[in-house]
């Protein structure tokens, strides 16, 4: 694969159902576990969109810098989580997206990445934006709990005047009182019918009670499939969820993942949504 076109067209950013058959898939572990379980997931996750015929992008975090509480397990860390995603990403033939915390992550992160990903809470940080934008690489951008979805038309456009044009916003709810989290579909329609933005929902996070868990992650993914079919419903680009062979064992982000052996159905599900709309337009 080439380091400069994603593995799905999104060149009528205007109205990318219209025009994108597929729902672009990026799944993965919320951290990098070991590197046995980052393969599994990767492995699976590959063979069934394969079969599905639905494009996929591997995610997994190398350093979860923005855990609750300080005993909170964290992962590899920037070097050794380069390169397991490095050597994964040669042996399995696919895509790679990470998360960045800092400005001197952006450089080492971009000669492995293919997507940068920033995080919800850094995404109104311009020098970490820019900096990742003149990598080239496609920059997918956690719309923050605290936005609303017009606000994130600045961020695009930090990151089109750095030269990159290749930009996702994820869509992960909206903070609603305390400890909860609500999605307001309408967000879908605004970023990409009105700022030309393709949205990537974020079904796992979307579902999280945040600070609900005492020091821990807490959350109910029994919605995570609700949200997803709602999204690509709405016109949403792609969907972006947490898969784990055992949620309850993860050491990150458990109550609000999907478990694995449950996520080709689920796919099914959104590829046939995706296809009813474009039959059914309105």
């Amino acid at each position: 694969m080439t380091s400069n076109t994603l593995p799905i067209k999104f060149s009528d950013f205007n109205k990318p159902i219209k025009s994108q058959k597929d729902p672009l898939i990026i799944a993965g572990p919320c951290v990098i576990e070991n590197e046995e379980v980052v393969y599994r997931i990767a492995a699976e996750m590959k063979e069934t969109c394969k079969s599905l015929g639905v494009p996929f992008v591997f995610k997994a975090s190398f350093d979860k810098a923005n855990r609750t509480s300080i005993d909170s397990f964290r992962g590899p860390g920037l070097k050794e989580g380069l390169k397991i995603l490095k050597q994964l990403k040669e042996d399995l033939g696919i895509w790679v997206l990470s998360d960045i915390h800092s400005i001197e992550q952006v450089e080492p992160a971009a000669e492995v990445l293919d997507i940068i990903q920033i995080p919800a809470f850094l995404c109104r940080q311009t020098d970490i934006i820019v900096e990742a934008a003149k990598t080239g690489r496609v920059i997918n951008v956690k719309k923050g709990q605290f936005l609303s979805p017009n606000d994130v038309v600045h961020i695009g456009n930090k990151i089109k005047a750095s030269g990159n044009q290749n930009v996702l916003i994820t869509e992960r709810g909206t903070t609603f009182g305390y400890n909860n989290l609500v999605v307001d579909m309408r967000s879908i329609h605004i970023i990409q019918e009105e700022l030309n933005l393709p949205v990537i929902f974020d079904a796992t996070h979307s579902v999280q009670l945040p600070g609900g868990g005492n020091g821990v992650s807490s959350g109910k993914s029994v919605y995570a499939p609700t949200l997803a079919s709602s999204a690509i419903a709405a016109g949403a680009f792609g969907v972006f969820m947490e898969v784990h062979p055992e949620p309850s064992k993860a050491l990150s982000d458990g109550p609000n993942m999907i478990v694995l052996d449950k996520v080709p159905a689920l796919i099914k599900r959104l590829k046939a949504i995706r296809e009813s709309c474009i039959m059914n337009p309105v």
